[in-house]
């Protein structure tokens, strides 16, 4: 069986994961999507890690080519629905919603489209966005406007629209839990640089090895089972009295020291072919 990382970038996680496979007896590589399509065979496995494009303005090409593999027999993990619905922070709001999970209220902002007014203290950020960029925490009217300005010139914006999101207070740190076929396989706890109120490590924080409370992971399995994603990134931001599941991340960055003890990467190797081999004995 080969198991392929169906993605555009050999990043160190995707690396690992393709080593963590090949250790469990697969043949594994990082396929770009179309050499996946033209490798993989009925009964391989595709985990597709698919990443938001660097312009902001959608997902990196290849959901066609995964949907392409699942109709031919390749076992598709993170299928293009699960990959849309964790990358696009509007259809993450939508399924977080139906599912009765705590995440900040949310509101789309287009050019040429009406919308109740956001309430303030807000944060705008583009639909599609990673890494903290042009995330920006609005608490006047004033410099709501002044941000919309300067994104107008955006063509993320002008693609998309952005959203805005009521602040929930940041606590200096957040919780990001890596979530593997329905196992918590791993925890950071994420702190912002000094002056910085985002966690993001692309901003200067760090993340350090965290124990997360039985009450975060669950929200984090929830949060997964939400939008149907077998490996997926939950970011969780802290309140007076729990967790707010703040994002998802589809192509999540994992670090080794996100597991305490063993192995994150073979742990979440270890249970998406669990959940390969569970789903084709049913079938």
């Amino acid at each position: 069986m080969r198991f392929a990382i169906v993605a555009h970038r050999s990043t160190d996680t995707n690396e690992a994961l393709a080593a963590a496979a090949g250790s469990l007896g697969a043949a594994a590589a990082v396929l770009a999507p179309r050499d996946a399509l033209r490798v993989l065979q009925p009964g391989d496995v595709a985990l597709g890690r698919l990443d938001v494009r660097e312009g902001l303005d959608g997902i990196e090409s290849g959901e066609l080519e995964l949907e392409r593999l699942a109709a031919v027999g390749v076992e598709v993990l993170n299928p293009p629905r699960a990959l849309a619905a964790a990358h696009d922070k509007l259809l993450t709001a939508r399924a977080l919603r139906l599912a009765g999970l705590p995440h900040p209220r949310t509101w789309l902002i287009a050019e040429g489209m009406p919308s109740t007014a956001p309430e303030l203290p807000l944060v705008l950020k583009p639909r599609f966005g990673s890494w903290g960029r042009d995330v920006v925490l609005c608490r006047t009217r004033e410099e709501l406007d002044e941000a919309l300005e300067r994104a107008a010139f955006r063509g993320w914006f002008r693609e998309q629209g952005a959203l805005a999101q009521e602040l929930v207070p940041p606590q200096g740190w957040d919780l990001r839990i890596v979530v593997a076929a329905g196992r918590v396989v791993g925890a950071a706890r994420r702190l912002a640089a000094p002056g910085e109120w985002r966690t993001n490590v692309a901003l200067g924080g760090h993340s350090e090895p965290a124990a997360a409370p039985l009450l975060a992971r669950t929200l984090a399995l929830a949060a997964a089972q939400a939008i149907r994603a077998d490996l997926v990134g939950v970011d969780l931001l802290p309140t007076g009295n729990g967790y707010v599941v703040a994002e998802l991340n589809g192509a999540v960055d994992v670090k080794p020291w996100y597991r305490y003890d063993g192995d994150v990467y073979a742990d979440a190797v270890f249970e998406l072919m669990r959940s390969v081999h569970d789903r084709l004995a049913v079938a």
